[in-house]
């Protein structure tokens, strides 16, 4: 599979998942736009339309590209999402990363490539990217039920309502 990682240089290198990522073989970082492969599906926070099995063959003919930015610089990052057609965001997930453990919807890139890849049915793969960190069965083991979920919709919308449902189930 490949994957592509837009990398913003806005990091702590030292916990940086991308470039930890690049050292083990398991993507590319580029740091211009114009790098980034058409077609390919583009992780993006304000996307309308969620990852969802429909995306299978884009990821695997074309690839994933995620952004590697600060959560606080998100948005200043725009030029990146004006990039493809093919944008897509993530549903509800835990990030299980050391910076942001526990928290709602701030996954690091890894667990975001990771994410994708078991949404669209590469489940070996997603399993692979998380191996190289000590964490990273945490994320799957985490978020398990929704993975399975999710990757058992056939659809955006029907990712978008599972998450919906889930949400509402847990509502306080």
């Amino acid at each position: 599979m490949k994957v592509t990682v837009f990398h913003a240089n806005e990091c702590d290198k030292k916990k940086c998942t991308s470039l930890k990522m690049e050292k083990q073989g398991k993507c590319k970082i580029v740091y211009k736009i114009h790098q980034i492969p058409r077609g390919a599906v583009v992780l993006n926070p304000f996307a309308e339309k969620a990852v969802s099995f429909e995306d299978k063959e884009l990821v695997e003919n074309k690839g994933v590209v995620g952004l590697d930015c600060s959560w606080n610089k998100v948005s200043k990052s725009a030029s990146f999402f004006s990039l493809s057609k093919y944008h897509r965001s993530l549903p509800f997930l835990i990030a299980a990363n050391p910076v942001n453990y526990g928290k709602p919807c701030i996954l690091s890139t890894n667990e975001a490539v990771a994410a994708t890849f078991y949404i669209t049915g590469f489940k070996d793969e997603a399993k692979n990217i998380m191996d190289g960190f000590k964490w990273g069965h945490t994320f799957i083991e985490l978020n398990f039920d929704l993975l399975e979920a999710y990757s058992d919709a056939e659809t955006s919308e029907e990712v978008v309502k599972i998450q919906n449902d889930f949400l509402k189930a847990h509502e306080k």
